[in-house]
Parts: C-alpha cells; structure tokens; sequence
C-alpha cells in the first residue's frame, strides 16, 4: 500500500512540473528560411514565454504577425491564418526607437516605434517582418529563444550560438 501512494505522489508530483514547465516553455520549430543564416528549417528552439517587457533589441523571438493595423499610418494587413503562424525574428525596435530604416516604408509616418509595438526583422532580407507589416503589436509574442536544441538541423551546418 505504501509503494502505491509512493507511486501516486510521484507521478502527481511529475505531472504537475510537467504543467509548470509548459507554461513557461515551449519548443518551436523552424520552418522557412527568413532567419537563415543564423537558423535553418528543422532546427528547434527552446522559447521561454515572456512579454515585451522582458525583451532587448538583438533578441531572437517567437510571435504571431499582425492581424489589424497598429496604427492609422500603418496599412499593410498580415492575412488571416487558419491556425497559429508563429513567426521567428529578431528585435530591431522596442518602443521609443527610432524605425529601423528598413522597416521605415511600412511604419508610414512612424519616426519611433509607438507603445505596445515592436520592429521585428528576419535575418535574410528576403523576410515576411517589419518591413512588409510595419510594428507588430506586442500581444503577439509568444516569447524568447533560450537556446538551440539537439535534434534536427541544417545539414552540414553547425549552427552558431544564438
């Protein structure tokens, strides 16, 4: 009888880590090619979850494009996905900045990133971000890259750390 509540606590004991952990980490997986060449489709990401506040320009993120304009400057719709469309880019500007020039023809009339909105780039210039979406709003982030982890990559690349 004891091994058996033995057994239960352990496994209670494991499940509920299990739900701590997954609230505030997730695995993302790349896919596309705008982050290239620092990341590669089939490289995973360990992502903490985070908001706006916890982010510094240089950061490697994980949001959801725009779905509305952010401002009466910005015009430039992101379509609608049929599921979440996460999207992994690099802080250029937080609020107060100045617009990165090449997100400055999307931002409109936008000389400083407004409150609640961030400048997203992808490393390739080739890059669905900020410079065809303008600021994303910052309740789309889903968090931070942590790290890399082992699994899938690129082959015949050894990835950089992040």
């Amino acid at each position: 009888m004891i091994a058996l509540t033995s057994a239960l606590a352990v496994t209670a004991v494991f499940l509920v880590a299990t739900v701590l952990v997954r609230r505030h980490l997730v695995v993302v997986t790349v896919s596309g090619t705008s982050m290239t060449p620092t990341l590669h489709p089939g490289e995973k990401l360990l992502v903490r979850r985070c908001g706006i506040t916890a982010l510094q320009v240089g950061d490697i993120v994980v949001l959801e494009p725009p779905r509305v304009p952010v401002s009466p400057e910005v015009t430039v719709l992101a379509p609608l996905p049929t599921r979440t469309q996460w999207q992994v880019k690099r802080v250029a500007a937080l609020p107060g900045d100045p617009i990165p020039p090449p997100a400055q023809e999307a931002a409109g009339t936008l000389r400083a990133v407004p409150g609640g909105t961030l400048i997203v780039l992808g490393d390739n210039n080739a890059s669905n971000d900020s410079r065809l979406n303008g600021p994303y709003p910052a309740d789309r982030i889903l968090g931070i890259a942590l790290r890399r982890l082992p699994g899938a990559t690129f082959p015949g690349h050894d990835s950089p750390p992040l």
